[in-house]
Parts: C-alpha cells; structure tokens; sequence
C-alpha cells in the first residue's frame, strides 16, 4: 500500500472529527490516551460480562476466514476469523446505538457491527482503517459511503498471552479487557488520513481473542 495522494472528504472528516472529539472530552467515562499522534479514547465497563459473553457466541455462529480490500486471507497478513453480526437482533441493535450515542454520531453512518476472533497464531499485521483513495476498491467504497471517520472496537474477553491491539506509531500495547471500548479518529484535525493510527493485532499465544468493532463513514453506510 503507498500513502494517499489526495484527501477525499477531507471537510467533512475534520467536521466529524471536531463534534465527536468534543463529545468524547466531556465524558467523564471516556479517558483520552495521554499521545499527540492520534485521538485514542478508552471506555470501561462499557459492555458487562454477560452482554459480552452472548457476542462471543454470535461470533462463534458468522465467524469465517477474514477478508481484505486487496488481500486474501492465504497472504497471513489478517488470520483471524469475523463476520457481521444480525444487525436486526433487537440486541444488537441496542449495543450499536449505544456506541451510536457514545460518539454522537449519526446511526446511518455506522457500518454493521463486526465480530473478530482470533485463535493461537492468528493476527491482524498493521493497517489503517481508513480508506487509501490510490486503490481500487476506493471506486466503490467512495459510494457507498465515502471515507472512514472513527473506530469504536470493544474487548470481550481476557487472552491468556498475547492478542494486544498495538499502535505501531504512537509506541503502545493494549491488553484485552473484558467490556473495554477503543475508538480513535481515522483523520488529522484538518480532516487528512492520519498515519499514525496504523495499528495491528498482535498474535494470539495462548487462548482466544473476541472484539467487535463498528467503523463509521463520512456520509450513509451502504
């Protein structure tokens, strides 16, 4: 992958990136990673140890070999097992507006909610969630939605060794914790892709990992 020439939706991701933040920094819940490379918020107990343990098993149900824009899950750069969970279960569509409302942002904006679950050895190399507009698979996404603004990833689960979601630029590990929400901004405060935000799962030594995670766009999803 080579670094994005242009910045599609570069207004509107700064637009986005200004109301969420803002948001966010008035939470007395949401606790900011102390970094000047990129906006990184930590919620706990955001799910309890029950809702968490019925998300394993809907993952357990939709869980297959895990895909890329422009990879395939033979090249070992995403190993782990996902598959997006039934956004009409009454269920989950409670726990997406509840990440809906923690950010402020629109629901028509959120892509479905994923599942991920990593097994020994499996991992997830370093990567951007934002959308590198040299691709070819920006033709597509670039309609149906547009660029990627925030990640909201919740930990369901302790892994006995291994399975930290590390942020390569900014220099920190984060371990697995029970009902731990992660969202960070995909943008810069002017609303270009943030490099620094390249972050990787690292492999699983011992036992299983579960997160979920829902990415939101700059305009509807779909």
């Amino acid at each position: 992958m080579t670094k994005t020439a242009i910045t599609p939706d570069k207004d509107a991701l700064r637009r986005v990136g200004t109301t969420v933040r803002k948001r966010l920094e008035a939470d007395p819940k949401a606790y900011k990673i102390p970094t000047d490379r990129a906006e990184i918020f930590a919620v706990g107990k955001f799910l309890t140890g029950t809702e968490c343990t019925r998300l394993m098993r809907m993952i357990d149900v939709v869980a297959q070999p895990s895909e890329l824009f422009d990879m395939n899950y033979a090249n070992g750069f995403r190993t782990s097992y996902s598959g997006n969970v039934d956004g009409r279960d009454p269920f989950i569509q409670g726990i997406s507006r509840r990440i809906d409302d923690l950010l402020g942002m629109k629901p028509e904006c959120g892509e479905a909610i994923q599942g991920q679950r990593y097994l020994p050895g499996q991992q997830f190399k370093p990567h951007n969630d934002w959308f590198y507009s040299d691709q070819d698979y920006w033709k597509l996404e670039r309609k149906r939605g547009g660029q990627r603004s925030w990640t909201a990833m919740v930990f369901l689960n302790p892994v006995d060794k291994g399975g930290e979601t590390h942020f390569t630029e900014v220099g920190i590990n984060i371990a697995p914790q029970p009902g731990v929400l992660l969202t960070w901004n995909n943008a810069l405060l002017d609303g270009r892709p943030n490099h620094d935000t390249m972050h990787a799962g690292t492999p699983v030594i011992e036992g299983i990992k579960y997160i979920i995670t829902k990415w939101y766009r700059t305009r509807p999803w779909g």
